[in-house]
């Protein structure tokens, strides 16, 4: 099985593009242009900013972190983190939410 912690990278920002760095050889044609390097972290970001039926292949995975900030249960938003990111082979190692000011998370791919 192929690794999830290594992939095509996303721009940095609000836009979540791909980030694309055209080379081209001595005739002008294009060699290579997609980034590759890690991606735990912006899958970790779209697993939190997705909501439920955002993906098109798996209607269910998303937690929709947005809405915790307008909900004051922040143990079903623990609890959605690692379902969702052990959904997608993510194991949660440490996780801090307890108030919207202090958020923190450790994981990585099994």
């Amino acid at each position: 099985m192929k690794s999830k912690a290594t992939g095509i990278q996303y721009r940095g920002g609000d836009v979540y593009d791909l980030e694309i760095r055209v080379q081209k050889d001595a005739a002008g044609k294009i060699m290579s242009g997609f980034v590759v390097g890690p991606t735990i972290e912006q899958n970790m970001a779209c697993l939190l900013i997705a909501e439920p039926g955002d993906y098109k292949f798996d209607f269910g995975l998303g937690v929709g972190l947005r809405s915790a900030l307008l909900d004051e249960d922040l143990l079903k938003y623990r609890h959605a983190i690692k379902q969702h990111f052990a959904q997608d082979g993510l194991n949660v190692r440490h996780l801090e939410l307890y108030n919207l000011e202090t958020f923190s998370i450790n994981a990585e791919y099994e």
